[in-house]
């Protein structure tokens, strides 16, 4: 579990996550500092570099601009994240140094060490913000689970399997081949270059 590193007693804010050192990563939730650390695993980073492709493809030519980690997304002063994967449509949200405002969707990676606080602390945050769809991509298990904004409450959780597809609430144009994602193959596939 990420424990907050900073003194537990203290209230932190955007102002004194701005003068942390830039070679660590935080996080501030409800005024509570969360180091991110150790790094992600490959597994956690070839999915994301998957999901990443496929955002970008999709979204080209249109206002939505997706944004991988380490991407600063402030939500107020005592609520700044660096989800792995945050889309943004609304292009006034954005700034040169960061996203301010609730993005439309979020993916986070899951990993042994997150696994709680993306799963109660980030998730509360992300429904009292506003938004739309947030992805919990679960690499040893192979599974997403899913959670759409219905009026200002998170539905769900809907869960996909990595063989199945998803399309997304948020942007019901975009399906994912999450066989893809996961970087396996479906019964029956070729696994490997055809033979000669």
């Amino acid at each position: 579990m990420t424990i907050p590193a900073k003194s537990l007693n203290n209230r932190y804010s955007f102002k004194d996550y701005q003068g942390w050192p830039d070679d660590e990563r935080w996080e501030i939730i409800d005024g509570r500092a969360y180091c991110m650390t150790p790094a992600p695993t490959l597994r956690h980073q070839r999915i994301l570099g998957m999901l990443h492709v496929r955002l970008e493809e999709n979204f080209r030519g249109t206002p939505c601009l997706p944004f991988v980690a380490p991407v600063d997304v402030v939500f107020d002063d005592y609520n700044v994240v660096q989800p792995d994967i945050a889309v943004v449509c609304d292009k006034s949200k954005l700034t040169e140094a960061n996203v301010q405002g609730a993005p439309d969707l979020v993916v986070e990676i899951i990993s042994p060490s997150t696994s709680l606080k993306d799963r109660r602390e980030k998730k509360a945050l992300y429904e009292r913000s506003g938004v739309r769809e947030y992805l919990l991509v679960y690499p040893l298990e192979d599974i997403l689970e899913r959670y759409r904004l219905i009026g200002s409450r998170y539905e769900g959780p809907d869960l996909f399997n990595w063989d199945e597809t998803l399309t997304l609430h948020a942007f019901p144009e975009l399906t994912l081949n999450l066989w893809e994602i996961f970087e396996k193959s479906l019964p029956g596939e070729a696994i490997g270059p055809p033979a000669k």
